[in-house]
Parts: structure tokens; C-alpha cells; sequence
């Protein structure tokens, strides 16, 4: 009754205010999700960046500064031409280089200096990165709780071989330093004549030494003829060491170095090659062995468990090099790549 008596303009009036009324509500709504789905996206695009951030940070090649590198040398195993090359290039690639000095010569440590030297070798940020070496016996940081281990390197040589430098080193010194007296010097006898009598200098029990670096610091590496330790040796190879090399081809574990490691190694090969760093040091008067004495030493038990570690190592490094040196075209070629990622 009320309506009838409106006038059309009162009415069309009431239609405008009623369609005002409701576009302001929609109006509302819509500010109200806009403001909804901005703070939405503000949120993403804070949430992305923050994940950009994070990647960068893993991926950054700033992780290779905290590596730290552990060769823990074989006396008489051209460890020094090796390392004078590892100074040579510490300035120009940008590492560390520590020699570690255990009293005495010693090759192993106490328990309390075990734990001593992981976490020292760990936490030393300001040193890293880091190239350390030294006479010392392989120790697994695992065993101490520590999660980011160094990466060992080592060089083994022909027992034999290794073995006679050695009783030659020790009368006559090297062409490092020539005017150095030595412990055995004024002693003349060869090798032969030293093994034909059995002098104890030359007893084969004294080949015992690359097993027990390879082995570590349980006392049964020590323990001259021990089968376990030659396995632990041989897993510790697998395990534990990013390379190991052979005397007799120091050129290319200097060449795969540089391959797999860069960051430490960048111009290694070509400085070994080209400057004179190949034969730094070399035994002076070695003389070799008669064909009877190297029957007679390799008949011994301690020379065939360390020749079974050296073939195995020599047999570990060819593989090696097969893929990287010698490689196929497929090796060569070979690529890596991420994929089906998800969530997305």
C-alpha cells in the first residue's frame, strides 16, 4: 500500500540507494581480499627469497673453503718432491700449509692427543682451507663424533724399492740436503752384503711400515705380520682416502689432483712438469740389489702383505685413471643433472 502511493521517482530513489548500498558492500569484500591475496603474496615472495638465500648459501662455492686436506706421508715415497709442489702452489691457489711435528718421529698418537689433534684440525676455521702433512698414521675423525672429516691423500711405493732408498737415505742423505750427517753414516755395506749377514737394518720386518700408515692407530697395525691390519689398510684405502698414488706414477696423481680438486691444485701438473720438481730429492749412492737378495726378501711374509697392499692400491689408482685420464669418449662426455623435482 505503501509503494502504491510512492511516486516513480520516490521509488527509482529506493532502487538506487538499495543498488548503492549493495555495491559498497561488495566493494568492501573486494578491498577486503585484495588486502588477503597481498599479504599473501608479500609472505610467498618473502618465503622465496628467503629459500633463494638459502640455496645460494649451499651451493656457494664457499663451502670448499672450509676443506682440509690430510697427507699423511710414507717416508721414502717422493713425498717430499710432492709436498714442495703442495708450497709452491698454497700462494697463488690460496691455502694453508701445516707440517705436523710429533715428538720424537713418532708415527701415532695418545688417545688424548688423538682427540686433541681432530678437533684442533676441525675447528682451526682461520687456517682453512688447509693442506696438512706429516709421518703420521691414518686417523678417522668419525671416531671422535666429528662429522665434516678431512680428505686424505697418499702415495705408496714398491716395498722393495722403498725399502732400499731407505737403508741408503740413512748412510748417505739425499740431494736435499747433501751436507746433512745422517744416523748410519761411515756404515759402507750394501744393501746385499747387509742382508747376506742379517745385520738388523735390513731385517724385512722393517718393510712394516705401509701397511701400518694406511691401517691407523689400533696397535694390531703395528703388529708386524698382522692379516687384519692389512684389511684395514685395504678399507681405509676404500673408505677413507680421496686418492692414493704410486711412486712410480707420481706425475699422473699429480695430474688427477688437479682434475678432481682444483681448488687445491690448479697448475699442479704443469709446475710438476716443467720445473724441476719431479726428483727434488733422491737418495744419493743407492745402489741396486743383486737378483739373489731380491729373491731371498721377497720369499719373506712382510714383503708379500705389503706388495698385496701396493698392487691394491695400484689397482684402485688405475681405475681411477682410466676414467679421468685415459677416459672413454662416454666417461669424457659424461654429465650429471637434477630432475622431477617435488614439490614443486
Amino acid at each position: 500500500m505503501l509503494i502504491r502511493n510512492l511516486t516513480p521517482q520516490w521509488i527509482l530513489m529506493l532502487i538506487l540507494i538499495v543498488i548503492i548500498l549493495y555495491l559498497k558492500l561488495r566493494i568492501n569484500f573486494l578491498e577486503e581480499n585484495y588486502q588477503s591475496l597481498h599479504d599473501a603474496v608479500v609472505q610467498i615472495q618473502s618465503e622465496l627469497k628467503d629459500n633463494i638465500k638459502s640455496d645460494v648459501r649451499i651451493h656457494k662455492p664457499k663451502n670448499y673453503e672450509e676443506f682440509v686436506i690430510i697427507y699423511n706421508r710414507v717416508p721414502k715415497t717422493a713425498s717430499t718432491s710432492f709436498v714442495g709442489l703442495v708450497y709452491d702452489l698454497c700462494k697463488q691457489n690460496k691455502y694453508h700449509v701445516l707440517h705436523i711435528n710429533i715428538t720424537n718421529n713418532m708415527h701415532t698418537l695418545t688417545l688424548f692427543n688423538q682427540m686433541q689433534f681432530a678437533n684442533n684440525i676441525s675447528e682451526w676455521n682461520t687456517i682453512k682451507p688447509a693442506f696438512y702433512h706429516g709421518h703420521m698414521a691414518f686417523l678417522n675423525f668419525e671416531k671422535f663424533g666429528i662429522k665434516q672429516t678431512p680428505l686424505y691423500i697418499n702415495i705408496l711405493r714398491k716395498p722393495l724399492d722403498r725399502f732400499v732408498s731407505y737403508y741408503y737415505f740413512l748412510r748417505y742423505g739425499d740431494n736435499f740436503r747433501p751436507h746433512l750427517i745422517r744416523r748410519k753414516h761411515g756404515d759402507t755395506k750394501t744393501f746385499d752384503e747387509c742382508v747376506s749377514i742379517g745385520q738388523p737394518d735390513c731385517d724385512p720386518n722393517n718393510m712394516w711400515l705401509q701397511i701400518p700408515f694406511l691401517c691407523g692407530h689400533d696397535p694390531a697395525c703395528w703388529e708386524v705380520g698382522n692379516k687384519w691390519a692389512l684389511e684395514e689398510a685395504k678399507r681405509n684405502l676404500q673408505r677413507h682416502y680421496l686418492l692414493v698414488g704410486v711412486t712410480e706414477e707420481l706425475a699422473e696423481f699429480v695430474q688427477i689432483l688437479q682434475i678432481v680438486f682444483p681448488r687445491f691444485f690448479k697448475g699442479a701438473y704443469e709446475s710438476f712438469l716443467h720445473n724441476n720438481k719431479s726428483h727434488l730429492r733422491q737418495t744419493t749412492q743407492k745402489i741396486d740389489p743383486l737378483p739373489e737378495t731380491v729373491e731371498k726378501i721377497q720369499k719373506t711374509v712382510v714383503w708379500k702383505m705389503e706388495n698385496e697392499l701396493y698392487n691394491f692400491a695400484l689397482t684402485h689408482f688405475h681405475a681411477v685413471k682410466k676414467r679421468l685420464i685415459n677416459a672413454s669418449i662416454q666417461d669424457s662426455n659424461q654429465r650429471f643433472m637434477y630432475e622431477k623435482i617435488r614439490p614443486k
